[in-house]
């Protein structure tokens, strides 16, 4: 965990309503960190419905094998983070490391280890002590208050240099229902169906296959939306909890994620998990600029998104950013390597509104000083347009500096 914050970073940090049914604690468990807070224990009433999507990677951690396997089963009363220790490539060590967790956690909470959800984040091919969770979770389920998201979301961070929070409050039927959610993620990011790790609560009365059909579908636009490094982590994991309990107070009961009444909650579920993904990118590590690359005029959406993560792959197009020099030539060069449609003579650059680059070549007006000052902003928009067909799509990123490699030269020691 960096001590210098992102430049980045929201100037505004929202005041997290309280959920009912969710109620949270961290402590200090020593798992890697010395005089900071790195598990978190979220603990939830009966009868919540989880939902969650995970990693693609073909070398998940054991927390994510773990999770798959009991989400089946639909509910949910606990949730263990770890930082740290990602618990990841670390064999039968691993597995047996969740399973000691999830029966601590249990008895901690008084519920069947098959409520148990966990998540480990940190250095990768370490064995992870769990016995240090013994005593700890004992003491959190006894304390844990429905509060602080912000400290919850600071006890899971890493390399992020700020915590990550999110809320929104909307109508479901009469009742007034929030959604709260966390994120935590900096580097090594480059999600596949899923997210860094991001945890999301709500009172809202859904049933776990609508859950899961809604969170689904909402990564695909947010954190599958973004880049820091393209390297997709072993760890992703993106639960969703719906404690139910705002059908005391008049909230209809969700079965399917098709149900018209909940056209408001999807869209301030969606802008939660948008306002995450875009923290991230915020706090890309070493990140001077935020950088929004838009593909349009693409053959079709799904096209549109491989060019636009050309792009925001890029190293070369990423350190020209951090250099402010507006150099279209390495976005014509990452839209050629994208192996899409695309036609060199049609093709228009931006950046920040001012077009570099028309019709496969310079454009006549370029001014070289007034793009150059418009590279200064600390956020910059790259619109590509490709006059094949009507395929859009926006993906986030920023730029890569010195300090992202030295971040990581230096992780493990």
């Amino acid at each position: 965990m960096s001590s210098s914050v992102s430049p980045l970073a929201p100037k505004h940090v929202p005041d997290m309503p309280v959920i009912a049914g969710v109620r949270l604690a961290t402590a200090e468990a020593g798992i890697r960190y010395k005089n900071r807070t790195d598990v978190l224990l979220a603990v939830m009433d009966k009868g919540t419905a989880v939902a969650g999507v995970f990693t693609k990677s073909k070398c998940p951690s054991a927390p994510v094998e773990w999770c798959r396997a009991k989400l089946k089963g639909g509910k949910a009363r606990a949730l263990v983070v770890n930082s740290g220790n990602a618990n990841a490539f670390t064999g039968k060590t691993g597995r047996a490391s969740t399973a000691l967790t999830a029966k601590i956690a249990a008895k901690a909470v008084g519920c069947s280890e098959s409520e148990i959800f966990l998540a480990s984040t940190g250095v990768i091919g370490e064995p992870l002590d769990a016995t240090k969770f013994d005593g700890v979770l004992g003491r959190l389920a006894e304390t844990a208050e429905p509060g602080d998201y912000l400290a919850a979301a600071k006890a899971i961070m890493t390399t992020d240099t700020f915590p990550k929070v999110a809320t929104a409050t909307v109508k479901l039927g009469k009742a007034k229902v929030t959604i709260n959610g966390m994120a935590k993620g900096a580097g090594m990011i480059a999600p596949d169906m899923a997210t860094m790790l991001s945890f999301i609560f709500t009172d809202a009365p859904i049933a776990p296959a609508a859950l899961q059909a809604l969170l689904k579908s909402g990564v695909e636009d947010t954190f599958n939306a973004v880049t820091i490094d393209g390297d997709t982590s072993t760890s992703d994991t993106l639960l969703a909890f719906a404690t139910g309990a705002a059908a005391a107070h008049g909230a209809p009961k969700i079965s399917r994620a098709s149900d018209p009444r909940l056209k408001a909650f999807v869209k301030a579920f969606n802008q939660v998990l948008a306002n995450l993904s875009e923290q991230v990118a915020r706090d890309g590590e070493g990140a001077r600029k935020l950088v929004e690359i838009t593909v349009e005029g693409a053959k079709t959406k799904a096209s549109a998104r491989k060019i636009a993560m050309s792009i925001a792959n890029s190293p070369l197009v990423k350190t020209a950013i951090a250099g402010e020099d507006a150099n279209w030539g390495r976005v014509v060069m990452a839209v050629g390597k994208a192996g899409e449609p695309a036609d060199r003579d049609k093709l228009s650059i931006s950046f920040n509104g001012i077009r570099v680059a028309k019709s496969g070549a310079r454009d006549p007006s370029y001014d070289e000083a007034q793009v150059s000052e418009a590279m200064k902003a600390p956020e910059i928009a790259i619109k590509v347009a490709l006059g094949l067909g009507k395929g859009r799509d926006r993906v986030m990123t920023c730029d890569l500096t010195k300090e992202y490699v030295a971040i990581n030269g230096d992780y493990r020691s």
